[in-house]
């Protein structure tokens, strides 16, 4: 524990959002834990006691959030390097890639993530052909937004013995399953070690900067590398910045436990995306429906059950990425049969996760509620690919994609939600998370502000098993962040249309407006267990 921590500091002049105190104006800090929210008459009692006093200038104060799905490395990677996101064509994703080959002479391999052919006029992804002309022959790994399929160069493919025969590999398409893991490997591998602490710099300082105080990172033998894993937690215990909560994706217990994860957990898959065509599905896909395509499982209730015995067994959190409704389907059978082996409260008391979630029916939602399961969800996910026109509907036709991510449901059938980014697949922006809940491209599925909010917050604090942080109340962790932003606005819980009221008879702590088209909090101050990790320059 730093010195800044046992330092005591009063906040004052501000709007607090705590249920401790609806109209809170002031609180106090005090050995890295909320010590007292009150009114602004109140803190002059502590005005003498304390070691730092915060004029907040009206200023809004949170908790921090927490984003409980991320690829941190990754996410610097695309940070500090080459990011396609927003390319809009293939001709601009090649000038992107052509300068960022030219601007980094001296690595020994080319990074780049982001490319969505389905947004693209070009309708395809780059070939292999043209990103050997656009590096000069380079070796170079570039992921598509989803991160379950990327394109390579042939001095890549020439580091990976082996990789035609691999499952996945279709000369002249995108890498998918074993063949993409492959290069993924080799690719990460070819990392400096330099290069990759450059990278969970840059990714941890961004996330100060937007309020996260949390990050759960989602590690695994086919996501990164031990190195990479251990690498970021020792990095986050010695440098001021987000806490990090580590998960790795592997149904070898042991190692994960041995590797300081709180969980076997994460992304270990079983299925992919999509939009790489790799979510296991009970129906075809709509737009390979002539082939009968349902997508990849990787596995079977039975090794669901497996795993979620041992790590039960062994006090760790089981979680399981899970998109398509088959997949999902697996994970709920194979949890459910651990129930029966270990007993019902067994299984509930060890809030196993599931990353993702996206294709639920009324039963799996059900089950959820049954078995004590945490929904690790993504809302910009729909925010990118929902709607009538949107990538989801052409992979499953509009029926069907009218179905994903129905955060309503889950709520009143009593899920826990945790939100996250996994980021890089779409920018950490925990605002843009929470409207996007709020304002979901299906009605029925929309939540309320405030309910998004506590999903972010708390919600990623309860997935790690601590129902004592996430809220500004006394006793808990001084995880908090401090905003500018316009009026606040309260929303009554069961308004799933955003109307909006300013009464503050509610007794309700607002929120900013996030309507769209509203301007978002600016984030000017981050602090995690009292130990301010991010200012804002000229506040």
């Amino acid at each position: 524990m730093s010195e800044y921590e046992h330092r005591t500091v009063l906040l004052r002049g501000g709007e607090v959002h705590s249920p401790a105190d609806p109209f809170a104006t002031a609180m106090v800090v005090e050995r890295g834990h909320v010590a007292w929210v009150g009114s602004e008459g109140a803190a002059d009692a502590f005005a003498s006691g304390v070691d730092e006093v915060v004029d907040l200038d009206g200023a809004l104060v949170t908790p921090a959030f927490v984003d409980a799905h991320v690829h941190t490395t990754a996410t610097g990677l695309a940070l500090t390097g080459l990011d396609l996101s927003t390319a809009a064509s293939l001709a601009e994703a090649a000038d992107r890639i052509r300068t960022h080959a030219a601007a980094r002479p001296g690595d020994r391999i080319l990074i780049g993530h982001g490319w969505d052919a389905s947004r693209w006029p070009e309708r395809r992804a780059p070939r292999r052909d043209e990103l050997d002309e656009l590096t000069g022959g380079r070796p170079l790994y570039l992921t598509r937004i989803d991160v379950h399929s990327a394109v390579v160069t042939t001095a890549l493919l020439d580091l990976v013995p082996g990789i035609r025969s691999l499952d996945g590999f279709r000369d002249g398409e995108p890498l998918t399953g074993d063949a993409h893991h492959a290069v993924r490997a080799a690719a990460y591998a070819a990392i400096s070690p330099a290069q990759r602490t450059e990278a969970q710099r840059a990714a941890r300082a961004r996330a100060a900067s937007l309020g996260i105080g949390t990050l759960h990172e989602c590690g695994g033998p086919e996501i990164s590398s031990e190195a990479d894993f251990t690498g970021l937690l020792d990095l986050a215990r010695e440098e001021a910045g987000p806490r990090l909560v580590g998960y790795w994706a592997d149904l070898d217990v042991e190692r994960a436990r041995a590797l300081g994860a709180v969980g076997a957990a994460g992304d270990l898959f079983a299925d992919g995306s999509l939009g790489s065509h790799t979510a296991c599905l009970h129906e075809p896909y709509a737009d390979h429906a002539a082939a009968g395509h349902t997508g990849v499982a990787h596995l079977d209730a039975d090794i669901v059950a497996g795993h979620v015995v041992a790590c039960t067994e062994s006090g760790l959190q089981a979680g399981f990425h899970a998109i398509g409704d088959a997949a999902v389907g697996a994970v709920v059978d194979g949890v459910r049969a651990a129930a029966e082996k270990l007993g019902l409260a067994r299984i509930r008391a060890a809030r196993h996760r599931v990353e993702h979630a996206e294709m639920l029916t009324p039963e799996t939602v059900a089950a959820f509620a049954e078995l004590g399961l945490t929904a690790s969800v993504q809302p910009a996910f729909d925010a990118a690919w929902g709607g009538e026109e949107g990538m989801y509907a052409e992979r499953l036709g509009a029926e069907r994609a009218r179905t994903l991510n129905p955060y309503a449901a889950l709520l009143r059938a009593g899920v826990p939600l945790a939100f996250g980014s996994d980021s890089p697949v779409t920018p950490l922006d925990p605002w843009g998370t929470v409207r996007a809940a709020a304002f979901h491209r299906t009605p029925e599925h929309r939540i309320s502000v405030r309910a998004a909010f506590t999903a972010h917050t708390r919600g990623g604090w309860r997935a790690v098993g601590r129902d004592d942080a996430g809220t500004l109340v006394p006793g808990a962790p001084a995880d908090y962040a401090v905003w500018r932003t316009d009026e606040l606005v309260v929303q009554a819980p069961d308004d799933r249309v955003a109307r909006w009221s300013t009464d503050p008879r509610s007794g309700t702590p607002g929120l900013p407006d996030l309507t769209p088209g509203a301007d978002l909090p600016v984030c000017l101050r981050t602090v995690v267990f009292g130990q301010t990790v991010y200012v804002r320059p000229n506040e």
